[in-house]
């Protein structure tokens, strides 16, 4: 069983923009969005993907995950029976030390949220924390994009 293992930020900053080694445009959709088995469909580049992620365990960082590549085309046709509320986004990678941050910026109804998730092999893992990471939001359901699509960043008080 795949486990993931993350910790989310915001970013305070649009320095990470200088520090990135590489920008992905995502696009994704929900199947399901049940926090005990979500089910993901996205275009990451010119590649699809099918995902589906268990629930969290009670500090947020670390759920299961499976995830296979599967053709575009597949993924579009999905996208069209999803959940209302796609997830439209940039992603950064930028390398931090021996770890790799993956920065995402949000348009359409979330513009203007830009957060951080890092990967890690453990929960105790230690990491240098970059001069625009901002307030840690591990285990904020309201930062989980499966979220963001039912109460988008723009709608919050």
């Amino acid at each position: 069983m795949a486990q993931e293992i993350e910790r989310k930020f915001l970013v305070k900053s649009d320095a990470f923009k200088s520090e990135a080694e590489k920008q992905t445009r995502v696009i994704q959709g929900y199947l399901s969005s049940v926090p005990e088995r979500t089910v993901r469909v996205r275009i990451k580049g010119g590649n699809g993907y099918i995902t589906i992620k268990g629930i969290a365990n009670a500090s947020g960082a670390s759920r299961y995950e499976w995830e296979k590549e599967i053709p575009v085309a597949e993924v579009e046709e999905l996208l069209t029976i999803c959940e209302p509320g796609i997830i439209d986004k940039t992603r950064y990678e930028v390398k931090s030390g021996e770890f790799t941050f993956e920065v995402d910026e949000f348009y359409g109804e979330n513009q203007g949220l830009v957060v951080a998730e890092v990967e890690l092999s453990s929960e105790d893992d230690q990491f240098e924390k970059p001069h625009w990471l901002g307030e840690e939001v591990t285990g904020d359901a309201r930062y989980y994009n499966s979220m963001l699509m039912k109460k988008p960043y723009t709608t919050w008080q």
